[in-house]
């Protein structure tokens, strides 16, 4: 976990994610992604400074049929001392049954957004944090170019002021393969989704595409992110980010 915690710590001092007094609910959806950012702010609190608290919480799709057990997810959570909580949700029903959505996942993300939002406000939570990570930065950034044709992306850091909290995302500078291999060699309880959408999605045709590219084009990614930042596109820059002086 080592290189991942200094990834969150490089992004939580860059974006002012943390601060002093936070209590900060983790959306667990059983991902590597996920589980990894909860293990990763748990072990940070040891020595980044910052007194914040934790609380994680699920939520449980109501999918037809099918239902995913997250008990190993309760069970690291008891070890470590943070309250967790699994949700129940008819987004599942709802997104596909319901409304039989040709394509569900935007639907199905605002709904999930709500339903975390409601339950970090619920359980005292000041702030919520998401899995979202370096490549999911870039693919972002790619599907709002080419599929919406806007120059935009999630950013590091959103205040709400409807709902009066702060949804962060302490993985962004984390490479996906460094996640990856941190879930591995930590044995963390991954938990398989069981989204009938799953792999066949907008986001993982960019992913593919981006895949493809780096393979063609070393450093492909990382050029494209670098732009994100110095043309600051939704706060990408950084609290303290200034353009770099040119050379001769």
């Amino acid at each position: 976990m080592q290189k991942i915690l200094g990834y969150m710590r490089k992004a939580i001092q860059q974006y002012g994610l943390i601060s002093d007094g936070d209590r900060i609910l983790v959306g667990v959806s059983g991902g590597k992604d996920s589980l990894v950012l909860l293990q990763g702010l748990i072990l940070l609190r040891r020595f980044i400074g910052i007194e914040y608290g934790v609380a994680a919480c699920t939520l449980d799709m109501g999918f037809k049929n099918s239902k995913s057990d997250f008990t190993a997810v309760s069970e690291l959570c008891r070890e470590h001392g943070v309250e967790y909580s699994v949700i129940p949700t008819q987004i599942g029903e709802i997104v596909f049954d319901v409304r039989k959505e040709p394509s569900p996942c935007s639907l199905c993300a605002r709904m999930r957004r709500g339903a975390l939002h409601d339950a970090a406000n619920n359980l005292g939570c000041n702030k919520v944090a998401l899995g979202h990570n370096y490549d999911d930065a870039v693919e972002t950034f790619v599907m709002n170019l080419f599929t919406e044709g806007r120059i935009g992306c999630f950013s590091p850091s959103t205040y709400l002021t409807h709902k009066k909290i702060t949804v962060i995302r302490p993985l962004v500078l984390a490479p996906e393969k460094e996640i990856r291999r941190a879930a591995r060699r930590n044995e963390l309880p991954i938990v398989k989704s069981i989204c009938p959408a799953d792999g066949h999605t907008n986001r993982q045709r960019t992913k593919d595409f981006l895949i493809e590219m780096e393979r063609n084009d070393h450093g492909f990614k990382d050029r494209l992110f670098g732009a994100m930042k110095r043309a600051n596109i939704d706060g990408w820059g950084g609290i303290d980010w200034t353009p770099p002086v040119k050379k001769d």
